[in-house]
């Protein structure tokens, strides 16, 4: 059995962590499993190529802690993730949206979709965005878990880095990052079967923007951590396939 989970936001959702420095992909036994065309196949890196600099991403070592407490499983990333994006761009109706709404409907019919996983929020930074951001989100949130029939779909929110403010000086609007964390956090408290995810302590890469693959490791712990404290999961699938040969990863 697959426990699938959507990767949704922009460019901290991705990764951006250098392959290169980090450490090698644990893929459990080959229980990791990642979306591609509609199938589930080995987890490689990296798993949300949105841009040719894509890298490392939280989701890898999230995905390794849920299959290390659950050695029955395969667990599996639907990643949908796309760099810079801002909120209204994730609107219902809007491209992101529905790709997202068709990718976990498509690995609903071999998996059972048990969460969310939404990292995003620089791109909403300027004045004129900031303050409407939790209006956007539950608007986003409430339209996924109506189109894919889960009201109680668990949806975790990872904090802004601090690190943010030193990317460019220039760009003064981003010190309201705080003010997105806020309403990030206020989610987690408020909102139904939502949680927060802190990114307090962690480094960047040297651009000041992206976490930095160590950072990342222990950013996926975090979320795998806050996870845990929502209880056992409800099984939300689309006619899941038993066979095997539907099921079982596929490889050439």
């Amino acid at each position: 059995m697959v426990h699938s989970f959507l990767l949704i936001g922009q460019s901290n959702a991705a990764g951006r962590g250098f392959i290169s420095g980090a450490q090698p992909l644990d893929n459990c036994d080959k229980r990791l499993k990642v979306l591609r065309n509609g199938r589930w196949q080995n987890m490689f890196r990296p798993i949300n190529p949105d841009r040719p600099f894509s890298g490392t991403c939280f989701a890898e070592r999230f995905a390794k802690e849920y299959a290390l407490a659950n050695p029955e499983l395969e667990v599996g990333i639907i990643p949908c993730a796309d760099g810079g994006t801002a909120i209204e761009q994730w609107q219902p109706g809007e491209l992101l949206f529905e790709n997202a709404v068709n990718c976990a409907k498509l690995a609903m019919r071999t998996s059972a979709l048990v969460g969310v996983l939404w990292h995003q929020g620089e791109s909403d930074c300027a004045p004129e965005r900031c303050p409407h951001y939790t209006e956007r989100f539950k608007v986003i949130m409430d339209a996924l878990r109506k189109e894919l029939g889960i009201p109680d779909l668990p949806i975790l929110v990872g904090g802004i880095g601090d690190f943010i403010v030193d990317y460019k000086p220039s760009e003064k609007y981003l010190t309201n990052y705080v003010k997105i964390n806020e309403q990030l956090q206020a989610l987690g408290r408020e909102y139904p079967h939502c949680r927060f995810v802190s990114a307090e302590g962690l480094g960047s890469n040297a651009d000041n923007l992206h976490f930095s693959a160590a950072a990342l490791e222990e950013l996926g712990l975090r979320y795998y951590n806050e996870f845990q404290k929502m209880g056992r999961p409800k099984l939300a699938t689309q006619n899941v396939q038993d066979d095997t040969a539907r099921t079982e990863l596929e490889q050439l």
